[in-house]
This record gives C-alpha cells, sequence and structure tokens, in this order.
C-alpha cells in the first residue's frame, strides 16, 4: 500500500472519488464497494459536498463521509473540499468531533470556497463576495475549537462566548486547504495542515507546494500534507479509457474533453501511473483518483494497479 518514503517524507497513499457510486439505498452494495476498495491496497475514498450546485444537485460531505468510516473499519474518508464557509464553524467542529468518535485517525477535513455558482452560496444564506472571507475566519475558529478548550471569538461573521466541543477529536483532524494560486497558499499557510490540488500540472504543483512550505516557515509552522485529485479514464486499452473519460466529463462540466486533456490521464494502468510519477516527485504523496471506467468495480481494480506500479516503482519517474 505504501511505498519507501525518505527519512521525514510521508508514505504515499492512493484512494479513489466516489460520490454518486456510494450514495445508494442498497447496503449490501456500498459495503461490497467499500470493501473492494480496501482490498486492492487502497487506502481512502474522497468525497465532494454541494449543498444545491447548478440547479439543484448535491450531496452532504458529512453524510458521505460517515457512511464510509460508518461501513468500513479501515478505510479513510477524504472531505475534499468541504464548503465550510457555507455553514457555521461551531456546528461544523461538533461534526467532525463526532466523526472522530466514530473513527478515530481516519477523517481529513478538506475546506475550500467550493465551486463558481453563486447561487448556490447566496441561496445559503450567504454574501457570495464574502465567502473568502468568511472562510478564513471559520478555519480559524475550527482550529481552536479543535483544542477541546474554552474560547471567545469576536469576528466579522460569528460572535462566540465560552465556545467549546467536546470531546475533542483525538488524534486531531487535519484540515487541508482546496484551490489554487496566492490565496490559497495564504490560507494553507496561515490555517492548514496541508494543501490538495485538481487541474494542475506536475510543475505548478510543485511551485506550489515550494511557497506553501516557505510561507508556512515565515509563520512559524510547519506543513506536510500534500495531496493531488486527477481526473483519470480506465480501460484495457488507451482508446476506450480516453472515450470514457472525455463522457464523463463533458457531461459534468459541459466542456469539451481538449480543454482538460492535459491535466488529466487516461489509458491502462501503466500510463496512468506514468503519468502521475512526476506529481509524487514534486511533492504529492495523497493521491486522489477521480475515476471513469466501465463500471465502478472496474474502475476500483485498474485504479489498484496504478497504486501497485506507483508502489513498485517507489512512485519516482
Amino acid at each position: 500500500m505504501t511505498t519507501s518514503p525518505g527519512q521525514d517524507e510521508p508514505a504515499l497513499e492512493v484512494g479513489v472519488a466516489l460520490n454518486d457510486e456510494l450514495l445508494i439505498a442498497d447496503g449490501a452494495k456500498r459495503r461490497g464497494i467499500l470493501n473492494h476498495i480496501a482490498e486492492t491496497g487502497l487506502g481512502h475514498v474522497t468525497v465532494g459536498d454541494h449543498i444545491s450546485f447548478h440547479g439543484g444537485a448535491g450531496f452532504d460531505g458529512m453524510v458521505a463521509a460517515t457512511s464510509i468510516l460508518a461501513g468500513h473499519d479501515s478505510l479513510r474518508a477524504v472531505l475534499g473540499v468541504y464548503q465550510l464557509a457555507l455553514r457555521h464553524p461551531m456546528v461544523a467542529a461538533r461534526q467532525v468531533a463526532t466523526l472522530s468518535q466514530i473513527a478515530p485517525g481516519r477523517l481529513v477535513l478538506g475546506a475550500g470556497v467550493g465551486g463558481e455558482d453563486r447561487g448556490e452560496v447566496a441561496n445559503a444564506g450567504i454574501d457570495p463576495a464574502t465567502r473568502g472571507r468568511r472562510l478564513d475566519e471559520s478555519l480559524g475558529v475550527l482550529r481552536r475549537l479543535a483544542g477541546g478548550e474554552p474560547i471567545e471569538h469576536e469576528g466579522e461573521f460569528f460572535r462566540l462566548r465560552d465556545a467549546r466541543i467536546l470531546p475533542a477529536p483525538a488524534p486531531r483532524v487535519p484540515i487541508v486547504i482546496g484551490g489554487s494560486g496566492d490565496v490559497a497558499v495564504r490560507r494553507t499557510a496561515e490555517h492548514g495542515d496541508g494543501w490538495m490540488g485538481i487541474f494542475c500540472s506536475a510543475r505548478r504543483f510543485g511551485e506550489t507546494v515550494e511557497k506553501i512550505r516557505a510561507a508556512a516557515a515565515e509563520r512559524d509552522r510547519q506543513v506536510s500534507w500534500f495531496g493531488l485529485s486527477m481526473w483519470v479514464g480506465l480501460g484495457r486499452d488507451d482508446l476506450t479509457a480516453r472515450r470514457l473519460l472525455g463522457e464523463r466529463m463533458q457531461s459534468l462540466y459541459n466542456l469539451p474533453p481538449e480543454k482538460f486533456r492535459h491535466l488529466t490521464a487516461a489509458g491502462t494502468p501503466a500510463t496512468v501511473a506514468a503519468a502521475l510519477k512526476p506529481y509524487v516527485a514534486a511533492g504529492a504523496r495523497h493521491l486522489t483518483l477521480v475515476v471513469a471506467a466501465e463500471s465502478v468495480h472496474d474502475g476500483i481494480e485498474m485504479a489498484g494497479e496504478v497504486r501497485s506500479r506507483l508502489d513498485t516503482s517507489g512512485g519516482r519517474g
């Protein structure tokens, strides 16, 4: 499941992103999917979060993470990314603490501003123009509440008096920041335990990692969790895999597949593993494969093969 990292380098973990495949009424089928993920050596399942995206679609990230953590005894759940700016941080802190009681050490909370649907934000009662500031304040409050001690807070959006969440999560839940650009660098350096990237080149990924490390050091902090989510088409031949990925992404994003071609990977497990190696060399230690395949079980099986190839090669190019 893991590579042989350097002295201070975390082991490599590979997981898959699933939403619709797990949000089903058939509990036996859901457990079968989770068991298959674990059997292939994959370490985590990543789920998204939307309240009402582009006309009403969505899925609650905390509920989806709960279904994973309660449905399997070892898999980790990565919530990437949770739209923390659309929730009250006190409520989010309670949810995180409760999940930590159910599955201590198996939740990673990714936080970000979410998609670009301003209607979703406004209909949640939040002024879209303040979303970024609200997220920053929420992150600061969430981190303080995680310690289990009473806090006082007087901010732009929240006022808390003798606020406390018990039991405090043990171990502490990592908070990783989603997004790109200077804002993501600053936000990770100030509030995050790590950063998760998507739709970026290996060169840009590596540059962002170095900027975050430097910015965190300036604040006397250390950031060590670096992850990548990548859309991948997986098939027994490259042409089929590319077709599957193109159809899935065009349906979701309503954009031509060529727009994403250089920021995704498609082909056999060997082809996809080769595409991921430069990201691992650039510092990615938590890889999430957003898989397009003929079936969910085909995708899981081939994602496991990708993990094995990265493991065998040490993840290096």
